[in-house]
Parts: C-alpha cells; structure tokens; sequence
C-alpha cells in the first residue's frame, strides 16, 4: 500500500495546536512515509522557527518517517518574497512553502505572481492559490513550483478549478493536508478522494498523490 507524503502540516508554533512532536506520532500511526512541518513565517519569526525545529529535530530523530523542516511565508509582500524566501533557505529550511491568494483568506491579489517570479528551486509549492491565472499556472510549470489541491476547509473551494488550470499549463499539483490539529491528518485514501474530487482521473490522481511528491522528496533532501 502507498504511504502519504504530505508536506503542509502546522504545529503550535504558528496557529496549529499540536506539538511537533505529536505531528510525528500521529504520522508514524497513520503509516506515512513523510511529512512537512511548515509553520507560517515572515521575517519576525523566521530564525525561531527554523533554529528550533532543527534543535528538536536532533533531540529526536525518527527512523520510520522523514521529517522535513519547512516554513509557510504567509502575508509577505510580493515585493519582498524573494527575500524572505531566500532567508529561509540560507536559514537551512528544507522546503518553502508560500500561503497563496486563497479566497478565504486573501491578502494581495500579487502574490502568485510573486511566487512563480522568482528563481527556479527557490520556492517550493505555492500553497491554496486562489484562482491563480492560467498565465501564472504556466510560470509554475516552467519554474518547478508545485501547486497545491487543499484537504482544509474553505482553502479547498477553489481545488477543481485549479486542478483544471495546472493540468491545462502543465503545472504538477500536490494534495497537502494544512493540518493544524491531529483530527486534520489525512490518509492517502481521503488524498486520493481529494484528487478525484478536483476532477482528475486516475492516472493523474496517481500523479498527484504519489508521483509528484515522491519526486519533491527527493529534490528538497539533495
């Protein structure tokens, strides 16, 4: 059986409840193969977050799941996301993550345009990005951004049109579950369910929920 790889999960160090300690147990129970740990940041906490997830991650290391050490740049400005993002990088963050123009939380209608704007293999997925343009989906693609198909309630509205828009341009999607309590941990089927109800068919739903990740795996650890 596939194992889940989900790379948008949030902790107590930004708006989640649980521990990253918990996140991992909960992991570890539910059979995934690898998880993100990537609390919202800007330039105020940005080196807290990533000196302390990588002190805990020396106290405590875990054999049966890969743990990524990820930060989720929410409500920077477009200006200034390729500066915050770099930071994060020069910082040691693993992946980097960018909080999307989400209709149910928007912020700056700029902002994926910022995000596919910037240097290949600076930004990792650009997370619930809203009606992000078919111009903009083919930037992502050119860019290697992935998109990101949302478990989390309201940010998933917008999924099917999405889905529609990166298969279109040729952009590669994610499914991500933006946990921020242990009850919003998904299992690969409910991933799988996500994809298929965005419209994808089988052999993209493959794509999306193994694939795809397994291929940012392994980029982000080299």
């Amino acid at each position: 059986m596939s194992k889940l790889i989900d790379l948008h999960i949030h902790t107590f160090h930004s708006d989640g409840v649980m521990l990253p300690s918990e996140v991992i147990s909960k992991a570890v129970q539910m059979n995934y193969k690898a998880i993100g740990i990537t609390d919202h940041a800007d330039e105020s906490n940005l080196e807290e977050l990533i000196y302390n997830f990588k002190t805990f991650l020396k106290m405590t290391p875990s054999n049966e799941l890969e743990v990524l050490m990820g930060v989720e740049l929410t409500y920077i400005y477009p200006e200034d996301i390729e500066t915050v993002a770099q930071k994060a990088r020069d910082l040691g963050a693993q992946l980097v993550l960018v909080h999307g123009d989400s209709i149910i939380e928007p912020f700056n209608e700029e902002i994926n345009q910022a995000v596919v704007e910037a240097p290949k293999g600076l930004i990792d997925i650009l997370v619930h990005p809203g009606f992000i343009t078919p111009e903009q989906a083919k930037l992502a693609a050119e860019k290697d951004v992935y998109l990101e198909l949302s478990a989390r309630k309201g940010h998933c509205l917008t999924n099917g049109y999405i889905a529609k828009t990166a298969i279109k341009a040729g952009a590669k999607l994610l499914v991500n579950s933006d946990a921020h309590t242990s009850n919003d941990l998904i299992t690969f089927e409910l991933a799988q369910k996500i994809a298929k109800g965005a419209g994808l068919n089988e052999e993209q739903i493959k794509l999306v929920t193994e694939t795809y990740p397994e291929e940012l795996l392994k980029r982000v650890k080299h």
